[in-house]
């Protein structure tokens, strides 16, 4: 089990991050703030998403450990809990001005062969999720936060939304004609991404694609308060060779690597990248 660290402590002087403005939804982007303090492993008040997810708040006297195995998960579905509302109204076109992702999302949505259903997972407002579908797809989504599903079913009412995690699907193997990873494995520790690619590999069938989309980098951003929200959640940033080799090392055979810059007219601050892989028609 991962370990939940608890210290006790006063926490007068936390600083906040101040009020959020646009960017990438789905990424870090979403939160920038006018200042980001500097954060680390013994920030008072920090609460992070990391191998395991700890929450300090130093003190000099007391200091509890609890186990916990799903905390990020909880951390992430209390984070978009609280905003998705706010979320869901700052980016309503997500996808208007990005072509390339158009683009991308089509392409993927053409390597998909047959009539099987397709899980856009970590769906969110379901925005990608009704993309998938005007393109022709049998698509249905998941994902952690029930208001986040509340925004998805009422603006997408002919689609299937249900709720759970990418990591336990409650689905057989090889029952999926593909699967879309569109910004929703930015707050899983990188230790767990073999365990969830290797989960993708499994509900997938046999030559069967897989998108996932990303921040391209190392830095990683801690964020403390949303949209007024005080909630916190990491998002980290990723090399698309090292999510490469991973998807590789779960069984998948690259299909493309697509990197763009960063558009400063959309508040972008890093590259961009999408990666589609398959799952090999034989072992």
């Amino acid at each position: 089990m991962a370990a939940f660290s608890l210290v006790i402590a006063d926490t007068l002087g936390r600083e906040r991050l101040t009020r959020l403005v646009g960017a990438h939804p789905g990424t870090d982007e979403t939160l920038q703030s006018r200042r980001t303090p500097p954060w680390d492993d013994t920030r008072p008040g920090r609460l992070s998403v990391g191998a395991s997810t700890v929450l300090t708040m130093t003190d000099s006297e007391t200091e509890i450990e609890i186990e916990t195995e799903t905390g990020f998960l909880s951390e992430t579905k209390v984070f978009y809990d609280a905003i998705a509302e706010d979320y869901a109204a700052l980016f309503q076109e997500e996808l208007k001005d990005r072509p390339l992702e158009r683009a991308i999302l089509g392409v993927f949505a053409e390597l998909v062969e047959g009539e099987g259903p397709v899980a856009d997972l970590g769906c969110g407002p379901g925005r990608t999720t009704g993309r998938l579908a005007a393109l022709g797809l049998d698509v249905y989504g998941l994902d952690l936060s029930e208001s986040m599903l509340a925004i998805a079913r009422r603006e997408n009412p002919g689609l299937r939304f249900e709720q759970g995690s990418m990591l336990d699907l409650d689905l057989p193997d090889g029952s999926l004609a593909g699967a879309s990873c569109w910004y929703s494995s930015i707050h899983t520790p990188v230790d767990r991404l073999p365990a969830l690619f290797a989960e993708f590999h499994r509900v997938l069938a046999p030559g069967a694609p897989l998108l996932v989309a990303f921040q391209a980098g190392d830095r990683h951003r801690h964020y403390d308060r949303a949209f007024g929200h005080d909630v916190s959640l990491t998002f980290q940033r990723r090399q698309p060779d090292v999510m490469a080799a991973l998807l590789t090392d779960a069984g998948f055979a690259l299909h493309s690597r697509t990197v763009r810059e960063a558009d400063e007219s959309l508040h972008e601050t890093s590259p961009q990248a999408f990666l589609i892989a398959r799952r090999p028609t034989s072992s």
